[in-house]
């Protein structure tokens, strides 16, 4: 699933990202807010007119808006809920 497509508020971990769909400017920021595989993410918040704007997510302890062409590019895979700690968000 991608990030774009995923429910707000269910924990995620990054599975891949593809790179070449993305400049390596935007891929060089994603990086630095500490998007990368294994990290775990949430979608907070969908923004713009019907939810089609930036994506607020979790990234960590950080909460970053995200492009929607940028959260595409990033497949995720659901967390269990009840598996689901903070703490390891903090990580």
């Amino acid at each position: 699933m991608r990030l774009d497509q995923l429910p707000l508020r269910q924990p995620a971990s990054v599975d891949s990202i593809h790179w070449p769909s993305l400049s390596d400017v935007e891929g060089q920021r994603l990086r630095e807010l500490g998007v990368s595989e294994g990290v775990t993410v949430e979608a907070l918040h969908h923004g713009g007119l019907f939810g089609r704007g930036p994506i607020a997510c979790r990234v960590g302890r950080m909460i970053v808006a995200m492009r929607r062409l940028h959260a595409a590019a990033i497949t995720v895979r659901p967390l269990d809920h009840s598996n689901f700690d903070r703490s390891e968000a903090a990580a």
